[in-house]
Formats: structure tokens, sequence, C-alpha cells
């Protein structure tokens, strides 16, 4: 990871005093310790690969790598600056370094004080699945607003992420949306510590992550740790279809999203077709009939209810924010929709949980009704759910098949679950077709090529670490072989 520092770089010596760390000089031709004082740099990373003149590079003692070792790498690469937790013998050059008991914390640490120096408000967002979809809402919608809005960029919403994000604010920033993922108690508490958000946000309570919190009981504890940052007279927005926030209690009192009819703002009278979703949208006791957004399923008109909420709250007018919600995109592999040949297609490879899987199944339900083909489907495993792995999996299984699914192809070994479930809801077990191998994305892909035909609509949805969008490119690499 590596990131430009926006403002105006900061020094050594400002980096030492913000995280109370030693400020040293090594290497047998010692620069002054004015120099070192002095010596700035205006990019942070924590590869050493990336490191060069005026780069702080943070070594972090890992459970793979220990990014000690490789600071002799990143001096040699042109670094000067150094943050870690202890000088190696085995480096000779000179550098100037600050030596603190934790580099991660001690990123942290820099990356709030920066951050005090803006002036600026947050959006903070977590919860088991919609995080990014509804961080490009709300960035969106605050873009139609704002001269210069900040977003969580690719995968930097983790304790080391979070904080680098904040670190690349530019000073003219208005207002920042950042993602906050996390696979353990603690970690949103910490990064909500960092951040001090004006506005915090839970899209839902998931099954991610039951590997290693047991429970959706943990999971929800885990994502209210949200509020332990957010400031005095902060905003908090839930999601108010969960009974698991609806039971919440806390000296902040939520703002309810969703489509029950108790929420402060929600969504009814819901219509889908050609890619695009209207609904009307209940504000208090203000209605806004036919609200617009570019994307389908219920999934997303959760995060556009979230959007509005946030715009309302910055005082954004209704003309505004809708404007911001029809300019939404998707980004990165998220329900992407296009045709390959005669096939339409449905690529959400980012990644996947129970909740995120019947909401993509529901999307292709609606598309494949209006295309009027059959329904197919590239199914994998769904990683980081515990003991119930194999139950949600065939729950999957059961839920395409009852949802009128008519091809169903499994990737991955945990995915043969899928089919399982399936063929128990009463799916024809020739209408299957099985990989186990993640590495063999060809074979899908053949099979995908001997089975489609015109019109069908194809949705393609695993877990990340599948790497499923390699069905897809082969799938393009031979589309010239799929039906006319």
């Amino acid at each position: 990871m590596k990131v430009n520092v926006g403002g105006n770089g900061l020094t050594m010596h400002e980096l030492a005093d913000i995280c109370g760390g030693v400020l040293c000089n090594v290497g047998s031709n010692a620069v002054s310790d004015t120099q070192i004082e002095s010596k700035p740099f205006r990019f942070v990373c924590t590869d050493s690969r990336e490191a060069a003149k005026e780069t702080l590079f943070v070594a972090l003692d890992g459970e793979r790598v220990d990014g000690h070792d490789y600071i002799g790498a990143a001096v040699s690469s042109g670094n000067e600056c150094v943050l870690c937790e202890r000088i190696p013998d085995s480096v000779e050059q000179n550098y100037t370094a600050v030596v603190v008991e934790d580099s991660l914390r001690a990123v942290g640490e820099l990356a709030k004080a920066y951050d005090r120096r803006m002036s600026h408000r947050k959006v903070a967002i977590t919860g088991s699945v919609g995080k990014t979809t509804t961080k490009e809402f709300v960035a969106s919608v605050l873009a139609e607003g704002f001269r210069r809005v900040h977003k969580t960029e690719g995968n930097y919403n983790s304790t080391l992420g979070m904080p680098l994000s904040l670190l690349s604010l530019q000073n003219d920033t208005e207002v920042s949306v950042l993602e906050m993922g996390m696979s353990a108690l603690g970690e949103i508490e910490y990064m909500s510590r960092i951040a001090e958000p004006d506005i915090a946000i839970v899209t839902n309570i998931g099954s991610s992550h039951m590997e290693y919190l047991g429970s959706r009981e943990n999971i929800c504890r885990a994502k209210m740790e949200i509020v332990r940052g957010l400031k005095r007279d902060g905003t908090l927005l839930l999601n108010g279809d969960e009974p698991l926030l609806r039971a919440y209690r806390h000296e902040v009192a939520p703002i309810y999203v969703g489509f029950s009819e108790d929420c402060q703002v929600r969504a009814d009278r819901v219509r889908e077709g050609l890619g695009r979703t209207f609904f009307d949208l209940y504000c208090g006791d203000k209605v806004l009939p036919d609200v617009e957004i570019p994307t389908m399923g219920r999934h997303n008109i959760y995060a556009a209810l979230f959007a509005y909420a946030v715009g309302a709250r910055m005082n954004l007018s209704d003309d505004i924010i809708l404007a911001g919600l029809r300019h939404y995109r998707p980004v990165g592999m998220r329900q992407n929709i296009y045709k390959i040949g005669s096939i339409s297609v449905i690529e959400d490879c980012y990644n996947a949980s129970p909740e995120s899987m019947r909401a993509a199944i529901g999307v292709l339900r609606t598309l494949s009704a209006e295309n009027g083909g059959r329904m197919a489907a590239v199914l994998g495993d769904m990683y980081e759910l515990g003991e119930g792995s194999e139950r949600f999996h065939e729950e999957i299984g059961q839920f395409y098949a009852s949802a009128g699914g008519s091809l169903l192809y499994t990737f991955g070994e945990n995915a043969d679950r899928i089919a399982r479930g399936a063929i128990l809801s009463g799916m024809n077990p020739e209408d299957i077709y099985r990989n186990a191998s993640v590495s063999d994305p060809a074979l899908t892909g053949e099979m995908l090529l001997h089975s489609l035909v015109a019109g069908d609509t194809l949705l393609v949805k695993t877990s990340r670490g599948a790497r499923a969008e390699r069905i897809l490119e082969y799938l393009k690499e031979n589309s010239t072989r799929l039906p006319l």
C-alpha cells in the first residue's frame, strides 16, 4: 500500500512527536540532528518495492512477513525515512527512523493527527455486505453538492488501509466517505476513534466472518463499535429491517432506514426494468415519487436510502440528492450488467455471502424475466462462514432452485454443497455442472459454452478469493463460439 500525503507533507520530527516515538539517525555517515528533524516525507508505503525518495516506509510485523526484514531494500531504493519497532543490525545505509512500540498503531495516530488539521465532515460506513455500494452511492450524492469529496478507494478499508486513506486527504477536501471492514472485535472501534465521523452507517448484519466471531449477535456487536468514535452531535443511520439493529440501545438515537413502515427514511412501490429501479421515497412527512437509480436489486435501494439520508443531513436539496442517485455507477466487479454475444451477463465477482448471494439471484430472476430467456448462474465458494458453511451453501442452492434457476454451475470445493441444495429443491441434476477446482476456470468456461443458448441471462457470483472473473474472461476470449 502506498499513498500520497495529500496536504503539504510531514516531517520526521512531527511523526515522532505525534506517535511518541524515538527519532534516530542510522548509519555511519549520519546527518545532523537539525537535518533529521526537518527531513520531510510526502508519501507513505508499507511495501519496500514502492519505496522511493520522500517516502516513509512503515515496517509492519505481520503474521507472514516482517517488514523490518525489508528496511534495507527500502533504503536501497532511495527511501530515507522509516517508521519501525526496532532497528535491524544488517542495514548499513544511512536513513532516519522513528522507533515506536507498534508501527500499525503509530500509523493510526499519525492519520488522526493529520485528519484533525483538515476542516471537513466525515461519513463512516460498515456492515456485513453493501459497504462499498453504499459508499459509492453516498459519494455520488455528495459530489453533486460539494467541490471536493474524498472516498475510500479499493481495499483501503482495514485497520491499516483506512488510516492511509485519511493521510491522502487533500487540503481542500470538504467531505470524506470512509469504508470500514473488519474480521474481529475491536477493529471497527479502532478505526472509528481515528476517523471521528459526523455520520455513521451500519448497512446490515449478515453471516460474513462467522468463522471468527461465532454468531450474528457478535457480528452486530463488532459493527456497532462504529459509534465509539462518532462525534457527540453525530448522526447514526441503521438498517431498520434488521432485528438485531432494532434492538440497539445507546445514547445516540438512530435514524432507521429501510422498507418497514416505521423507518424514518423508507422505500415503497418498487419497480424494476432495463437495468434501472424506481421507487417512492418517504422521509418523515415528505414523499418523493419515482426516485430513479441506475441499477437493480433491493440491496441497492438500501444504499440509495442511506445516501439520501446523508445528503439530507448535510442540507443538500432533494434535486441535488436525486441527481446524485441517478449518476451512481458501480465500481470494480459489483453487479456490472453487459452482453457477451447473445448472453446477458451479471458480473458480481467482488465478494459473496449468503445475503449478497440471495440479492444477486433476485436481480438475475428479474433481468432474466425481462430478457425472456433462462436463468443461469455460476455460484462459487463463500468464505469465512465457520461451522455453518455447509448449511449456508446448501441453502443458497435451495434458494436458487426455488427462484426458478434453469442452469447451475458450481465453482469451488465448498460450492458443491450449492449443487446438493439445488437438487434437494427439485432441480434436475443434468442441468447442474460442477467444477471443484478454482484453479481451472477454463473448465467452467467450456461448460458454459456448451450449454448456454441465445437469450440466456448469466450471473457469476463468488467470493473474491475464487477470482471468478477469469471465467468471464474465458467467455469473452471465446465469444465467437457462443450461440447467435
